[in-house]
């Protein structure tokens, strides 16, 4: 038997190693990597962000270093769905047993919907996470049809609508990435596990400025970016710990996992399993030293399971 056999995890029926993963944006569509990290130790693999049509992202700069973390305004850019399915996911199945897990965005719900038919036919992922909560792209009402963005993540009634119809077109596990940019999380948590999302994922990024005073302008030229790194990881905490004493389903959780010990905070609020972000650009074993580091702590305590480590109550 494997010696890190007892890290396995089964989410909602995908089935991973260990319960560490890379988040979506931070990967790009996990081939990129292949040469500085073994894919297949991974517990899953998130791809960057699909989008119906190809997006060229938001004009530079837009990507600024901030004290403890970053601000990204990079705009989902990404290569299309049909691209991606000719070219991207084809040549990432080949080199790797690990689960893949496919982010999708859209400007419409007929577009999640599109894009979840499309992947539900390739019959090779693991799931589909919907990234209703991306706070770098705008998109205006147009008509009377709704067009959104961040705007999905924001409303617990068009959330419910969105999930609900995605929901319809797919038996794949269904996770949802939530967004902090909220006055309160676990109404929009709810509304997602009530349509029908069989895991929560958590946080997307907070939305954030930054001013380079010798130019005296906005750092980025979308002026605001979300925020990752170290400094969002207690916002991220406390929402994990919120989410997971509201719903029932697994929360996958993310924002500021930079070691083994961040890690674990989150497993100590319930969370099911966490992803990598920016500790994979500044260094990208750090996905695998956290799982290292998850079995030789769980040894020392004399801890046989995962979800033991979740000691704390509920409020």
């Amino acid at each position: 038997m494997n010696k890190k056999s007892f890290l396995f995890t089964d989410i909602a029926g995908i089935k991973m190693k260990n319960p560490v993963m890379v988040a979506s944006g931070t990967f790009g569509y996990g081939e990129e990597y292949k040469e500085l990290i073994d894919l297949d130790k991974l517990g899953a693999i998130v791809t960057k962000t699909i989008t119906l049509k190809p997006r060229a992202g938001n004009p530079p700069p837009r990507i600024v270093e901030t004290a403890a973390g970053m601000l990204n305004a990079v705009g989902l850019q990404n290569v299309g769905l049909d691209v991606f399915l000719k070219e991207k996911l084809p040549g990432l199945k080949k080199i790797t047993s690990t689960p893949v897990i496919v982010s999708v965005g859209g400007e419409s719900i007929l577009e999640y919907v599109k894009i979840t038919e499309a992947l539900n036919k390739t019959g090779t992922i693991a799931g589909i996470e919907l990234n209703i909560s991306c706070p770098n792209i705008r998109f205006q009402k147009k008509n009377t049809k709704l067009k959104g963005g961040i705007i999905f993540s924001q409303d617990e009634k068009i959330t419910y609508k969105l999930v609900s119809r995605v929901r319809k077109a797919t038996k794949l596990p269904l996770i949802v990435k939530l967004s902090p940019n909220v006055t309160d999380i676990t109404l929009i948590a709810r509304a997602a596990e009530k349509a029908g999302a069989d895991v929560l994922s958590l946080i997307n990024t907070p939305l954030g400025m930054a001013v380079d005073v010798t130019t005296r302008k906005p750092a980025l030229a979308n002026i605001t970016g979300g925020l990752s790194g170290p400094a969002i990881k207690p916002i991220a905490l406390r929402m994990v710990w919120e989410v997971t004493n509201t719903v029932k389903i697994p929360v996958i959780a993310m924002g500021g996992i930079m070691n083994t010990t961040d890690a674990l905070e989150f497993f100590m609020v319930k969370a099911a399993a966490v992803a990598v972000g920016v500790g994979n650009f500044i260094n990208p074993q750090t996905p695998l030293e956290i799982v290292e580091g998850i079995a030789d702590y769980l040894k020392r305590h004399r801890i046989k399971r995962l979800k033991d480590l979740s000691l704390l109550k509920g409020r």
